[in-house]
């Protein structure tokens, strides 16, 4: 068998990423994704594909910021973990998957097979997460008008209320850059993603209880495809309320006055009161998915 020749596409050849069968109905997921076609890379073996890898980033990125597409053709696992190890960005790999992937036989196959190959290129699974999209089919959830909502123009207020939200948290990735960098990473991680997104800063809100203290924050956001939840968090002292849906129904009501068709979210499978109020919310899990970091 002769080595797989390795090597990006562009725009003349990117058709070949479509030659892959595609177990893991990605195509489905991806459908409307736009991806440049430079960071779009195959396994080419006697001028067959059989891996191929997709890295994304928003439109003003200069470097991807994931690998979001990941696949390889039945026994060329050892390609598709070449493909990743030898790529020019190391960043982590997020696997999406059908939405109840171990429950078809088939597709579970397809989904270790591709998380043992990325751990062979040296990701490390950092934590799995269900994702959600909203559409007015779902219903509005009802606001409980228990808390009171309001923008707040200084950083510095969202910031500490980060902190404290991420004081005692369930959040891998929060987690980790705690780890990393303390609380202070971790609220700055928060807040460069808010910027990062396109929508407006003054769509921010924090949440207070009648009795004006500060019980949370929640942040309405447009990513690069389109509405989606940014962040849902109450403060440590007043949680075992069920806040945390309140924030969302706000967050919900709020991206839908502002013309939102459809709502996109997720959150760590592990996080059972936030998944709950998930559902509660009318939110089903569309896919799920398996983040990856860079061991």
């Amino acid at each position: 068998m002769t080595d797989p020749v390795i090597r990006a596409l562009d725009e003349s050849d990117v058709h070949l990423f479509d030659a892959l069968p595609d177990p893991l109905r990605a195509a489905e997921a991806f459908a409307g994704a736009v991806y440049r076609p430079q960071w779009k890379r195959v396994a080419l073996r006697d001028g067959r594909v059989v891996a191929r890898a997709a890295w994304w980033g928003g439109p003003d990125d200069t470097e991807p910021l994931c690998v979001e597409w990941f696949d390889f053709a039945d026994g060329e696992a050892d390609a598709g973990a070449e493909l990743l190890r030898t790529a020019p960005w190391q960043v982590g790999l997020d696997l999406v998957l059908p939405a109840g992937w171990r429950e078809e036989p088939a597709v579970r196959a397809a989904a270790e097979a591709r998380c043992a190959a990325a751990r062979a290129a040296g990701q490390r699974e950092l934590v799995e997460r269900f994702v959600y999209r909203w559409t007015p089919e779902c219903g509005l959830p009802e606001r409980p008008g228990r808390l009171r909502f309001g923008p707040e123009p200084d950083d510095a207020v969202f910031f500490d209320a980060l902190r404290r939200i991420h004081s005692d948290t369930l959040d891998a990735h929060a987690r980790r850059a705690i780890k990393e960098g303390g609380l202070d990473r971790a609220a700055q991680s928060e807040l460069d993603f808010f910027r990062w997104c396109p929508s407006p800063r003054a769509w921010w809100q924090l949440a207070w209880t009648p009795d004006g203290e500060l019980a949370g924050v929640h942040i309405p956001a447009h990513n690069p495809s389109g509405p989606c939840v940014g962040f849902i968090g109450v403060l440590p002292e007043h949680r075992g309320h069920g806040y945390a849906y309140d924030l969302l129904a706000e967050c919900t009501h709020h991206l839908v006055e502002r013309g939102a068709e459809f709502i996109a979210a997720a959150t760590d499978q592990g996080n059972f009161p936030m998944a709950a109020h998930f559902t509660k919310a009318g939110y089903p899990v569309v896919r799920e998915r398996v983040n990856f970091e860079v061991g």
